[in-house]
């Protein structure tokens, strides 16, 4: 497998992960203010998912030939 392909299977794993993420931060976000407390600890894992997404995208677009 090459190394763009790597990259390509990184990003679409991310994704996921930031998708579920989001998902999880909506989820909570409608259940207020039952759990509010878990508002910090979501959001960091949606923040930290989103973070790794863009910077594997980043090394993938820089790693793709123009």
């Amino acid at each position: 497998m090459s190394d763009i392909d790597t990259l390509k299977a990184e990003v679409r794993k991310l994704n996921a992960k930031a998708t579920q993420a989001k998902m999880d931060l909506h989820d909570l976000s409608e259940e207020l203010p039952t759990d509010w407390q878990r508002i910090p600890a979501v959001a960091q894992a949606a923040f930290d998912a989103h973070a790794a997404l863009m910077d594997a995208r980043q090394r993938l677009a820089a790693a793709q030939p123009a």
